[in-house]
């Protein structure tokens, strides 16, 4: 027998209808963000929903993927809903699975949009397609100073320059080659007293750089970590006295950001790329 197809309250591409079906299974999206090329920047995986699961079948969805981030969405014109998932953790705010999930909703949805708004967790979040790029209006989330002391130096295993906390604790070295050459004890990154940790410095060739811990979340190194520049980019302005800037992600993968600061705002922009496409079929986890 076939599945019988979901009636949504709007329109759908061809492309994406065949997998809209009212029984368990659900399309699934891997979308590389940041970066121009396949196999490059932070892989996220978009799984598009017609209503909500329950939290345990939500979160072992995100475990099975293994990667650092698997967003729902359940599409809307006006505004979808969305929330993210890490392999052991819901998170409050996730940057680049929810360029990949814009990625997803602009191709397979709403072709003619230029602009998308998602209700989250975190808060009514935008995304904005500019020619070949997806920029984020994420809040801006500046650190306060915290004190360096002996426990915070034995954690990282060297003495940063600055050290600011806001959601992830962010420590400032002296330069590029020092923030490519941290070694993460990610034993002592779980005992910080933060989401995550950030590692960051002036660039070399670009405005500044950074790396992105977050043991705590199932993730030891992030590849590229759009809700981290909420913090990175208000420091960055300030220090450098402009509002916009380039940045990299120094992981093994790489990951190349544009970025600009707006009030109580930042604008994170990045390239994006589909690698798979798919279906997952979840009727005996629930």
């Amino acid at each position: 027998m076939q599945p019988t197809l979901l009636r949504f309250a709007m329109p759908l591409t061809p492309t994406v209808s065949w997998l809209i079906r009212t029984d368990m299974n659900f399309p699934i999206y891997q979308i590389d963000t940041f970066t121009k090329r396949v196999f490059g920047g932070n892989p996220a995986a978009v799984v598009v929903l017609h209503e909500w699961l329950e939290d345990h079948t939500l979160q072992a969805i995100a475990a099975e993927n293994n990667l650092a981030e698997t967003a729902f969405v359940i599409p809307d014109p006006v505004c979808s809903t969305l929330r993210w998932f890490t392999p052991v953790v819901e998170v409050d705010l996730c940057g680049h699975a929810t360029l990949a999930t814009a990625h997803v909703l602009f191709q397979e949805y709403y072709r003619d949009y230029a602009h998308l708004r998602f209700e989250t967790k975190g808060g009514s979040l935008a995304v904005i397609r500019k020619d070949d790029h997806l920029f984020l209006d994420f809040p801006s989330r500046p650190g306060t100073p915290v004190t360096i002391d002996g426990t915070l130096i034995e954690a990282l295993g060297t003495t940063p320059a600055a050290a600011m906390l806001a959601r992830d604790l962010m420590v400032v070295l002296e330069s590029e080659a020092e923030v490519k050459a941290f070694v993460p004890d990610y034993a002592a990154i779980q005992r910080l007293d933060a989401f995550a940790l950030i590692v960051t410095s002036c660039g070399e060739e670009v405005d500044f750089v950074s790396r992105f811990f977050a043991p705590r979340a199932g993730v030891p190194e992030d590849p590229v970590t759009g809700s981290a520049h909420c913090t990175l980019i208000p420091y960055w302005a300030n220090r450098l006295s402009k509002s916009n800037l380039s940045a990299l992600q120094l992981s093994n993968r790489g990951g190349e950001l544009t970025c600009e600061l707006r009030g109580d705002r930042v604008l994170i922009g990045g390239k994006v790329v589909q690698y798979m496409r798919g279906e997952i079929s979840v009727g005996a986890a629930s």
